[in-house]
């Protein structure tokens, strides 16, 4: 059964929101300053204590002579993973409160340690270093004079703190979600072996159906992250096992292929067929027709979690050691919706 998501820390840009002025006005007036008009202050106190909004110790000691600015070290090139993160980073010290330095390293070493030496040149007061995929990555070593923590991607040393999708629960709650839909007969076409999501994923998924006393149809089909992939194993699977009710997907380009080949088969989705991806990519997920189901890997808490451990540290809290898990979450729609 899938968890509750913990939920989201009221930031200052909700406040200021909710009192109908700027960020900064909310700031100046939570902090006392004298350029606020007493109705204006008094309106942005009352829509903190309606919020139960508290201003972030964190984002408070980093102002107290510190520089205020974090490093955000990234190889995701396209943005898929990095820019989520980054939001959920930011709501962690609140709007306006600090700055974030973003540096793409394009998956390039030499480009990386560049953008390393200037980060610390700027005297940043924290890194998180975000990977592209959640295999391990090497490590940047332990003479950083600043907390870093590895996000998304988990460092290879386990003395470093790292923090990371936990793919095998998402695995898991994907298929206990399509028994629970009614689903018997299900299938799984995923991305390449070589990459840690996918094993993991088939890893919590093969478990599940262990546990509801069910086999998966066929082997796991592994290979491209790519709607072309999900169309032709769509097609392999579908005719070698007709009986097959429910397509689990390595991702949702790969859902997207699938739904497109079901269609072509006049396969119903999902009265005859359920089909599920991973990832929540909503450009895909709700353009889809009907709009899928897939498991969201819970980025932005992922950023916010990364962001306070780098702050705590920097006021004596232990930095902590070996990668932490982030559970995701179970968003349903269209194309799993229990049959009649």
């Amino acid at each position: 059964m899938a968890r509750t998501p913990p939920a989201r820390a009221v930031t200052l840009s909700d406040v200021a929101r909710l009192a109908g002025v700027s960020v900064a006005t909310a700031s100046k007036a939570l902090n006392g300053r004298d350029q606020v008009k007493d109705t204006t202050r008094q309106r942005v106190v009352d829509a903190a204590e309606q919020l139960s909004f508290s201003p972030n110790p964190i984002a408070r000691s980093l102002l107290a002579g510190r520089t205020g600015t974090v490093g955000l070290l990234t190889s995701d090139l396209e943005g898929r993973f990095v820019i989520p993160i980054l939001m959920g980073a930011e709501d962690a010290f609140g709007a306006g409160q600090v700055n974030v330095f973003l540096c793409d390293a394009r998956g390039d070493t030499i480009r990386e340690q560049y953008h390393l030496k200037a980060l610390l040149t700027r005297r940043v007061d924290g890194l998180i270093v975000v990977g592209r995929q959640t295999d391990p990555r090497p490590s940047l070593g332990h003479d950083i004079p600043v907390p870093v923590v590895y996000a998304y991607a988990p460092s290879d040393d386990p003395s470093d703190l790292s923090i990371t999708p936990d793919n095998v629960h998402a695995g898991r709650i994907a298929v206990e979600h399509l028994v629970a839909c009614g689903r018997t007969r299900i299938a799984h076409i995923t991305g390449e072996h070589a990459y840690a999501a996918a094993r993991d994923r088939a890893e919590g998924a093969l478990a599940a159906l262990k546990t509801a006393g069910l086999e998966l149809v066929g082997d796991v089909m592994y290979s491209d992250w790519s709607e072309r992939w999900g169309r032709d194993a769509a097609a392999m699977l579908l005719t070698r096992h007709p009986e097959v009710d429910a397509v689990l997907c390595g991702s949702d380009q790969i859902a997207r292929g699938v739904l497109d080949t079901a269609r072509d088969l006049h396969r119903t989705v999902p009265d005859d067929l359920a089909v599920m991806g991973f990832d929540n990519w909503e450009v895909l997920t709700t353009n889809a027709r009907p709009e899928l189901t897939s498991i969201d890997a819970n980025l932005k808490h992922l950023g916010r979690t990364a962001a306070q451990r780098v702050f705590a540290a920097l006021d004596s809290v232990e930095l902590g050691t070996g990668t932490e898990y982030v559970e995701g979450r179970l968003v349903i729609r269209g194309s799993t919706v229990p049959r009649r």
